[in-house]
């Protein structure tokens, strides 16, 4: 598949494999978002529960207040997907975390996926990477991370940092993201890619 984009359209011609020596033109209208990462940041407390780490903030288009794993999209040409989610986690949540301790769990996907998420492959061009974090923490720390005020307010982020028992997760939103990773984590846990908590 090869594309090509300009300020006002972007074009892909792929060989299908039912003819595969012709390329053919696809029709359709792109909302061209490019790639972005997301992160699970599961906090193992002192008093044995787990708990997710998301933020909440408004939604514009869905008219609501939605919780969400941090994420963002790569700002740059580099490609430097782990260093962008250590960056928006520290921005979102006020985490610093070390990229050696990240774990990409996009990573254990098939090789034909590219190893990245697509949300919304019928309009959407966004691809995402999601990773993982796992900290071991007391519980004071969960009482000060739960509905602290974040965000780059002069970039219009209103964030207030809330944290999910994990076992509560699934039920708690409806971010496609967390729900993706849960997905991930789970079954990257059954078949011994990730250590069981």
């Amino acid at each position: 598949m090869s594309s090509s984009s300009s300020s006002s359209s972007l074009t892909h011609s792929i060989t299908l494999p039912s003819q595969p020596t012709e390329p053919v033109n696809v029709p359709g209208i792109v909302f061209a978002r490019g790639p972005a990462v997301a992160v699970l940041i599961l906090l193992e407390s002192d008093d044995g529960e787990t708990y997710a780490v998301l933020t909440e903030q408004v939604r514009v288009p869905t008219g609501k207040i939605v919780l969400e794993l941090p994420a963002g999209m790569l700002d740059d040409d580099e490609g430097d997907f782990v260093g962008t989610a250590v960056r928006e986690v520290e921005e979102e949540i006020g985490i610093k975390l070390r990229k050696e301790e990240m774990v990409d769990l996009t990573a254990f996907l098939d090789p034909s996926t590219g190893h990245r998420i697509f949300p919304s492959p019928g309009g959407c061009d966004e691809e995402i990477s999601v990773f993982l974090y796992r900290r071991q923490v007391e519980q004071e720390t969960i009482r000060q991370l739960q509905g602290k005020e974040t965000g780059l307010r002069e970039h219009g982020e209103f964030i207030k940092v809330r944290l999910v028992p994990y076992r509560e997760l699934w039920r708690k939103t409806a971010d496609a993201k967390v729900l993706m990773s849960i997905g991930l984590y789970e079954m990257a846990q059954r078949v011994g890619l990730v250590p069981r908590h």
